[in-house]
């Protein structure tokens, strides 16, 4: 049991009957314990995949769980998990479909994260741009191009996933090296959200561009500078604020 997690509510976030509430939940979770309440028939090898996946990385975990899924379940089954009540079950269901798209177009991988991308709960948006983001880098300036509609979406989340599924840097993932090298390339995406009036999405863009300015500061100044400029608001003025945090 997590420090600070009583034993009903570690219970209750084992049985998927409730969704977790902050990161410390999410980590908590016992993901062997949650498959035997979520699917009570699971294959042996299914629960033999569910307990090694205990003992890794949060990331490795539910990418772990996610691929035994579609193994043993197949897509119609994984698809019925992405609606679970439990947000980690969904985050599985995004992790299983995925896996199985490496060779898929970006249109479609979008297509197919999409709903994850704007789930009520934070963690499962999340989930949704870890699961896609290695794909979206072997296709970068295809989802740079796919992604930048998502930039004028009604959906704060759709908009905000645009930003931080191809963070130079990243959370809990592998950077994108020509990004870090070429910053701009991530223009398209940056440009129609510089004036977000959503802090979700303005701290994307700020994040986004801090990562670029740990290896190319000049450029982040430079693009700040003339944001300033051009978009003399507020919003734009928090964003580069935080975009500049580390190199002022």
């Amino acid at each position: 049991m997590s420090p600070g997690i009583t034993a009903a509510r570690q219970a209750e976030l084992n049985s998927g009957r409730d969704e977790s509430r902050t990161l410390a939940e999410i980590l908590a979770i016992t993901h062997s314990a949650l498959l035997t309440q979520v699917v009570p028939e699971a294959p042996e090898g299914l629960v033999e995949a569910a307990k090694r996946a205990d003992s890794l990385g949060i990331l490795a975990r539910m990418q772990t769980m996610g691929e035994a899924l579609y193994t043993h379940l197949g897509h119609s089954a994984c698809l019925d998990l992405a609606d679970h009540p439990a947000d980690t079950v969904r985050g599985w269901a995004v992790f299983a479909l995925i896996s199985q798209e490496k060779d898929t177009d970006v249109d479609t991988l979008l297509a197919l994260v999409r709903p994850a991308a704007d789930d009520p709960h934070f963690g499962v948006r999340e989930w949704a741009w870890m699961a896609v983001r290695p794909h979206l880098v072997s296709q970068l300036d295809e989802a740079i191009r796919a992604l930048r509609p998502w930039t004028s979406e009604p959906s704060e989340r759709i908009r905000r996933f645009a930003s931080e599924s191809l963070r130079p840097r990243g959370v809990w993932a592998r950077h994108i090296p020509a990004l870090k090298k070429e910053p701009e390339r991530g223009l398209p995406l940056l440009e129609p959200l510089r004036a977000d009036s959503s802090r979700y999405v303005q701290d994307s863009v700020a994040n986004w561009i801090n990562d670029a300015a740990k290896t190319q500061p000049a450029w982040a100044r430079e693009l700040c500078e003339r944001w300033q400029e051009e978009s003399p608001t507020p919003t734009t003025e928090r964003i580069v604020k935080r975009a500049l945090r580390s190199i002022r």
